[in-house]
């Protein structure tokens, strides 16, 4: 039998390998397909083109940092961004709100947590969460 349901994309933009594929198999088993971009550029470029629902962000990227991805992101896009970094000084979080961040969470994350903030910011924005 077919899924009816629609599938649902996240963005995963982030440099470290192993974090990548931490996210990448987290995100996956909560339902979304997931695709990947290990620079800046190149996920702002992929959310355009794929129009995700999520998208996972490291501020420390090797072209552009988060908070500038997040703003060129923030001109074409409404989408949940979760920025996930080792960085936890509240200045940054506030840059990342200012940036267009929906949700920051820091580095080593808890993928319950990760899941919480995803389900609370989508059905903030009514958009049906995978079960």
């Amino acid at each position: 039998m077919q899924d009816d349901k629609p599938a649902r994309a996240a963005v995963v933009i982030e440099d470290d390998d192993d974090v990548r594929d931490l996210l990448h198999a987290v995100l996956t088993g909560f339902g979304f397909t997931v695709h990947t971009a290990p620079a800046g550029q190149a996920g702002v470029e992929m959310v355009r083109r794929i129009a995700p629902q999520v998208v996972t962000l490291d501020v420390g990227l090797p072209d552009i940092d988060g908070f500038e991805v997040a703003r060129r992101i923030r001109r074409f896009s409404s989408t949940l961004i979760v920025m996930l970094t080792a960085r936890a000084d509240p200045r940054d979080e506030a840059r990342g709100a200012e940036a267009g961040a929906d949700e920051y969470l820091t580095k080593p994350f808890r993928p319950a947590e990760l899941r919480r903030r995803i389900e609370d910011g989508l059905d903030k924005r009514n958009v049906p969460v995978p079960s």
